[in-house]
C-alpha cells in the first residue's frame, strides 16, 4: 500500500459521517471511526475485509515514514506517538502500538481552529486563570475528555491579553497557536526534546512567563514543574486523574514517605487551580463536558497539608466554594440535566456522589410537578387516604 493510497483511505473515513473524532485500525476488524463516543465499522471502496497483520503494519510504516526515533520507540517500548496531517483538511494525534504480535493504530482528530473559552462555554473560573502570574494549574481527566482543548482555549485567552513568551512541551503538538500578543515557541517530544523533564528543565532557561507541559508523567517532571511554579512561572499541565482529590493524592503518592511533608507544603503554596473534565453523552447526539473547578484557598491548603478529614474533603470544600467560582462535577451535571442536555440516567452514571445528585434531580422534578419515585400504591398510603376521607 502506497502513501497516496493511505491518504485516500483516511480521507474517505473522515467523510463517512459528520463528527468523526477517531480512526481505529485493528487486525481482524474493518476500518472503524468513532462518532460521539461510539465505534462504527466503515465500508469503503475498494472494500477492505477485516484487516490482516500485514495491512496494519504497512499502514503503520507509512505513518512513521522512516523516522528512526519512532521506529526504535515502537520496537523497544511497544508504542510510539506522532502527529499526522492530511493537507489542510485534518490533523491527527497518532498512537501506533503492538498487540498480539501485530500493530494497531488509533488516530485522534485534532481541531484545526483554536478554541475559545466562550466558544467552549467553560466555567467563569477559566477567565480568572488567565490572570494568574505564577503557580501551577492542573487540568485532569481520562484520555479523550477534552483536556488539551480546554488548555488551548486558556492559552488563546492569554495570547489575546498579554505580551508574554509562552513555551509549550507537547507529545505531539496539537494546536498550532498564532502569535497574537504573546510569542509562542511550541516544542514536540522526540523532535525538539527527549523527555518532559529535560524539556521543562531547559524551558526554565528560555525566559518564558507561561509553560505548558503536555503531561506530568513521572516524579521528576512534577518536581521540576513545581520548581518552575515556585520561581515565577505559570505552569499549565494535565494528569490522568478523575477529580481534584485524586489529583492531589496522586502527586503526593509519587514521592517517598519521608518526603511527604515537603511535597505537601510545596503543593499547598504552588497550586492555583485544579480542573477535572468528563464528557457525557448528550440528548439528541454528541457529547457535552461536565467540569469540576477547585481554586486554592486556605481550606484547600489545609486539606493538602494535613490530608482530607470528615467535613474537610476536597468535594465539600468545592461544594461550599461556589461563590468563588468553584463547582463540583455533580453541581455542573445537575445544571446540564436542568437544561435538558443529559438524561437522568446519564447524570447518575457520571456523578461523583449519586445520592447528592439524586436529591438535586428530585428537587428539580418536584418543582416541575414530575414524579420523583416509581413506587406507588403502598398499603400505608392507602390506609392514610381512607382515614383522610373519613375525616372529611
Amino acid at each position: 500500500m502506497r502513501l497516496i493510497e493511505m491518504k485516500n483511505i483516511i480521507d474517505k473515513l473522515l467523510d463517512y459521517k459528520k463528527g468523526v473524532s477517531d480512526i481505529n485500525i485493528t487486525v481482524g476488524k474493518q476500518f472503524q471511526v468513532e462518532v460521539d463516543g461510539q465505534l462504527e465499522s466503515v465500508q469503503i471502496n475498494p472494500d477492505f475485509k477485516p484487516l490482516s497483520p500485514f495491512q496494519t503494519e504497512i499502514l503503520a510504516l507509512n505513518l512513521i515514514e522512516g523516522d528512526r526515533r519512532l521506529t526504535m520507540d515502537l520496537l523497544s517500548k511497544g508504542s510510539c506517538d506522532l502527529a499526522y496531517s492530511l493537507g489542510d483538511k485534518a490533523r491527527f494525534r497518532v498512537n501506533i502500538f503492538s498487540q498480539q504480535q501485530s500493530y494497531s493504530i488509533v488516530m485522534r482528530r485534532l481541531p484545526t481552529q483554536i478554541p475559545t473559552i466562550e466558544g467552549l462555554q467553560l466555567p467563569a473560573g477559566f477567565q480568572s486563570m488567565t490572570s494568574e502570574k505564577n503557580g501551577i494549574i492542573f487540568v485532569t481527566g481520562a484520555t479523550g475528555s477534552g483536556k488539551s482543548t480546554s488548555l488551548a482555549a486558556l492559552l488563546r485567552a492569554i495570547n489575546e491579553k498579554q505580551f508574554v513568551h509562552i513555551v509549550t512541551l507537547e507529545d505531539p503538538v496539537e494546536f498550532v497557536h498564532p502569535h497574537i500578543k504573546a510569542t509562542f515557541n511550541q516544542r514536540e517530544l522526540g523532535k525538539d526534546f527527549d523527555s518532559f523533564s529535560n524539556g521543562l528543565r531547559a524551558a526554565m532557561r528560555q525566559a518564558p512567563k507561561v509553560i505548558l507541559v503536555g503531561e506530568m508523567r513521572d516524579r521528576e517532571t512534577v518536581e521540576i514543574g513545581l520548581s518552575a511554579a515556585e520561581t515565577g512561572h505559570l505552569v499549565l499541565t494535565t494528569l490522568h486523574t478523575i477529580d481534584a482529590g485524586q489529583t492531589i493524592n496522586r502527586i503526593i503518592g509519587m514521592f517517598d514517605k519521608d518526603e511527604e511533608t515537603q511535597i505537601r507544603n510545596r503543593l499547598a503554596s504552588s497550586i492555583r487551580w485544579v480542573v477535572g473534565q468528563r464528557l457525557l453523552p448528550k440528548v439528541g447526539g454528541g457529547r457535552v463536558a461536565a467540569i469540576e473547578v477547585m481554586q486554592n484557598n486556605i481550606r484547600v491548603q489545609n486539606s493538602i497539608l494535613y490530608g482530607e478529614q470528615e467535613g474537610k474533603t476536597f468535594y465539600e470544600i468545592i461544594q461550599a466554594g461556589q461563590p468563588y467560582q468553584m463547582q463540583t462535577f455533580d453541581m455542573h451535571i445537575l445544571e446540564l440535566y436542568k437544561q435538558g442536555l443529559v438524561t437522568e440516567e446519564t447524570a447518575l452514571l457520571y456523578a461523583s456522589r449519586r445520592a447528592v445528585l439524586k436529591r438535586g434531580i428530585d428537587q428539580i422534578k418536584s418543582a416541575r410537578g414530575e414524579k420523583t419515585s416509581d413506587i406507588e400504591g403502598l398499603a400505608i398510603d392507602l390506609k392514610y387516604e381512607e382515614l383522610r376521607e373519613k375525616k372529611q
